[in-house]
This record gives C-alpha cells, structure tokens and sequence, in this order.
C-alpha cells in the first residue's frame, strides 16, 4: 500500500520507535578471561615468540633453554614468583631518588647481600646477569641503557645510569653490594673508586688473550692491565680469571683448559666465561687467586670444589 504522508503537525504524529539494537557480542578475535558470572573481552594477543635455542636432546636443556624458560614467561612469570610489574619505561624521575630519601637510605645500613655487574647491556654482561637470577641473586646493574635493560629483566634487575667519578653516585650503586663481577675490560677499576664494604671481586680479564682480537684492542688490553692492577692493591679479596679469546658461541658443550698460557692462544665461549665467574661468587679467596681458562676437554662436575681446590694450593704458596 502506498506509504502515508506525514504530517504538518508534529503534534498530531508519533513516529514508530526503532527496533533495540541486537545485544553485543564478543568480536572473533577475543578471548574470555575471568571467574564466575563475570568476565572480560580481551582482544586476542599475539602469541609469544619462542626462540628454540640449541636444545642438546631430550629432558636435557642448554644454558639459553633454561634461561629461556624462566624469563620469557614477561608479566606472567613475574606474578608467579610475586614480583611486582615492570618500572615506568621512562626512566623519570619517578626511578631516582630524591635528596632527603637518598641521605635517609645512606645512614641506614642495609644487608650487603647484593652483586653488581659492571657493563650489564654489553653482551657478556647480560649472560651473566642471566646466570645470576638463575641462581636468585639480588642483582644491581651498572648500565648505559636503562629502559632497554629494565624491558629485557623487569624487576630481577636494579638498574643504575651514572658516572662512577661522581662519588655520590658511586655510593649509591655500591649501596648493599656485598660482590662485584666486572665481565668486561671497561675500565671499571682504572679511576679510583671508594670500594668500601665490598667483599669480593671478580674480574674477567681478557690481558693475556691473544689472536687478532688483541691486536685490534691493544687500547682494552692496557684497560684490563690497570684494572687488575687496582684490584690487587685493593686488597679485597679477589679473583681475577684471565680468558682466552672470547667467542660467541653455545656454552656447556665442551670443557675447559686451565693449564699456564692457555689464554694467549685459547678460546672460550662467552657463556662459559659468564658462568665461571657467577660460580666463583661462592669461593672467597683469602688473597687474589688467579687463573687462565679457555675451552678444552677437562669437565667440572663441581665447581664449588673446583674452586676450594685452587683456593687451597693458593695459599699453600
């Protein structure tokens, strides 16, 4: 039938209201979180990368794989174990203390139960952070990148940006380090620091590594001469592991070669580099105990009493 003219008078007409429009439903891509009556749409999240890495056979995982495994669970894994959510990524202000926090937390002792690594962003200062919280170390960080550090550890890591000529600074970084690991010929000891409190030190000394590697960095070779320099006039207890050259390569396939002069001819995986210096943290040495290592065929079931060994024919010297 044909349709019926509106009319002029508004008041006279009373349009039919529209149909209720039909109820909401989830869109495809979501997924249903929650308990009980109530829940969540939540759009669906990409699934998380998994970096298969040199797994050595079945039930038997590598170094990385452990790794791997513990820390790439991301905000998750962090609530398993009741750690709290990453820091502001902006590295603000927020992250610093201020002046009247920073004087309290000065003048009241706090137990010196942490380990700083010097150079964390540097590759080799990464493994041995990850070797560190594998072993649920407190860890302090001294790095150039704080945000990118932060987003790769989360809270596992206490990350600390500054110049360690600046004393206030270097007070606050060593503030409840009990060992320092210095995985890299930075410099770290070469300006007089005030070590005050630190109870053991180890260095990763690349000053005997030979090959095209120490020929192209002649300039860290004098780096690494001076740090073990500072540190054996420290007189803090310390352990200084000379290495072969150091190579990116997978760690734990082979063993180790500890005789004299290895490491000007040697190499040694960085992954077993950072894992032999994360495992000396647990053998203080009465005075500095130093060796050379570089990859071979001798394997260290223990190296707690590895190190007891070397400690104890040290002192008998």
């Amino acid at each position: 039938m044909p349709a019926t003219p509106l009319s002029p008078h508004p008041s006279t007409w009373c349009p039919t209201p529209p149909p209720p429009p039909p109820p909401l439903r989830p869109p495809a891509a979501a997924t249903r979180v929650g308990c009980s009556s109530s829940f969540l749409w939540q759009p669906r999240r990409r699934p998380p990368v998994l970096a298969v890495v040199r797994a050595k056979g079945k039930g038997e995982a590598s170094f990385t794989d452990r790794i791997l495994d513990y820390i790439e669970g991301g905000p998750k894994l962090r609530r398993w174990y009741g750690a709290p959510d990453l820091l502001p990524k902006d590295g603000g202000a927020e992250d610093e203390d201020d002046e009247s926090s920073v004087g309290v937390r000065i003048d009241t002792e706090e137990p010196r139960d942490a380990v700083l690594v010097t150079n964390g962003d540097s590759e080799i200062g990464q493994m041995v952070i990850l070797a560190l919280i594998l072993k649920r170390a407190r860890i302090k960080a001294l790095v150039k990148d704080k945000r990118s550090t932060e987003e790769a550890f989360g809270t596992y890591v206490e990350c600390m940006v500054g110049d360690m000529e600046d004393k206030s600074f270097t007070k606050k970084a060593l503030r409840g380090v009990r060992s320092v690991i210095c995985p890299a010929d930075d410099g770290f000891f070469s300006d007089l620091i005030d070590l005050k409190g630190v109870q053991h030190i180890v260095l990763l000394s690349q000053r005997n590594s030979g090959g095209l590697q120490a020929i192209m960095n002649s300039k860290l070779k004098k780096l690494a001469e001076r740090d073990e320099e500072v540190v054996l006039t420290s007189g803090i207890p310390s352990t200084i592991i000379r290495t072969g050259s150091l190579q990116s390569t997978p760690g734990g396939e082979r063993g180790f070669d500890f005789t004299e002069g290895v490491a000007a001819k040697g190499r040694i995986s960085k992954e077993d580099a950072a894992t032999i210096s994360v495992e000396a943290l647990d053998s203080v040495p009465q005075k500095t105990l130093i060796f050379e290592v570089a990859n071979g065929d001798k394997k260290v079931a223990d190296w707690k009493a590895w190190f007891t060994e070397q400690i104890k024919r040290n002192e008998e010297m």
